[in-house]
């Protein structure tokens, strides 16, 4: 049985150790398998107190996971910590993590990368402040620090693209009556967001008012709650549609699931739009503003934008559903090419 080598052990210190293990042997124990239960003791008690950042991810997330959306899969908030953290740093121990360590996981994707590598700095400072509060050996301040050493970027968001007000009715036009048209044609009319409108359901429309669960709602769990959109009469057709079709889904894709957000952007890049599904709210936003269709609250309750404070929002609890309908009619008329009416520009 070794017990170490010279000079990292003395002979006193040798001496020592193989008294205490001729004792276990004397008992009639292995003194082998006896160390390597204590080793493997040792080793739990540091799993315990000590864990390694891959473990302190888990743990954190399972704690985090009730609030995120989809058990936060739906999200993929442990996705740029599996890319990029993890296989970097995952099996060091969360009090053994530095700086330094924070740096060369982030580096590769620092400038190339800057969007992703802030979202990996963005979860890492969560697991570690998580960490800290949960009493385990971490030092949060190490992010900023690395954050330092990465320096400046000068990085110019892109914002999504859009397709123009003026070209719409054209776009609705040529989008024809496949399940990823109509899909595109129920967002441009209801515009709600790509979730809420590929798992549309008939049992969630009551006469003309469709109620969204907050499932499918962006924002924190327990944040949110269902939102009803007015349906426009043109929103009503495809309905009317589904239901002819005995369809559970609006929208159903294969195996009778709805269907996937991909098919419905491939649809748009097909007919080469020149935006993307969600680009519609930017597109409805714009339109409102430069032809006063409506106020800019009953524009921002149509896009299920937060209005005013916290308190505020205590007290005026109403979501605007009349004035909605009549904007949401307005817009479809428009969309559709059933109003003649020119449009006129403020200040034309």
């Amino acid at each position: 049985m070794g017990i170490g080598s010279w000079p990292e052990i003395s002979l006193a210190e040798a001496r020592k150790i193989r008294d205490q293990w001729a004792n276990t042997l004397a008992t009639g124990a292995d003194p082998i398998s006896e160390r390597k239960a204590q080793q493997d003791e040792i080793r739990a008690q540091m799993d315990r107190h000590d864990p390694t950042f891959e473990e302190l991810v888990n743990i954190v997330f399972e704690a985090r996971k009730e609030t995120l959306r989809g058990g936060g899969e739906r999200g993929r908030w442990l996705s740029p910590l599996k890319l990029y953290m993890i296989p970097s740093i995952g099996k060091k121990r969360g009090s053994e993590l530095t700086h330094r360590d924070i740096h060369e996981a982030l580096k590769p994707i620092w400038r190339t990368k800057h969007p992703t590598a802030e979202k990996a700095v963005q979860r890492t400072r969560i697991v570690l402040r998580s960490a800290k509060r949960m009493r385990f050996p971490t030092d949060p301040e190490i992010v900023e620090s690395a954050i330092e050493m990465l320096g400046s970027v000068h990085h110019v968001t892109k914002h999504m693209e859009f397709v123009p007000w003026q070209d719409i009715p054209d776009l609705f036009a040529r989008l024809d009556g496949t399940t990823s048209g109509l899909c595109n044609r129920w967002i441009i009319l209801t515009l709600v967001r790509m979730d809420a409108a590929r798992g549309a359901r008939l049992d969630e429309i009551e006469g003309d008012v469709w109620t969204v669960p907050a499932s499918r709602i962006k924002g924190l769990q327990g944040k949110v709650q269902d939102f009803r959109v007015p349906l426009s009469a043109q929103a009503m057709e495809i309905v009317e549609n589904a239901r002819e079709l005995g369809q559970e889904y609006l929208f159903t894709g294969q195996r009778g699931r709805p269907i996937t957000d991909a098919a419905v952007e491939k649809r748009l890049k097909e007919l080469e739009a020149g935006g993307t599904p969600h680009g519609f709210r930017s597109t409805f936003k714009t339109w409102c503003s430069e032809t006063d269709a409506c106020s800019w609250d009953v524009s921002e309750t149509v896009l299920d934008h937060k209005i005013g404070g916290k308190v505020e929002r205590s007290y005026d609890r109403t979501d605007l559903l009349d004035k909605r309908r009549i904007v949401m009619q307005k817009w479809a008329d428009y969309v559709t090419a059933r109003e003649a009416k020119v449009i006129k520009l403020r200040g034309a």
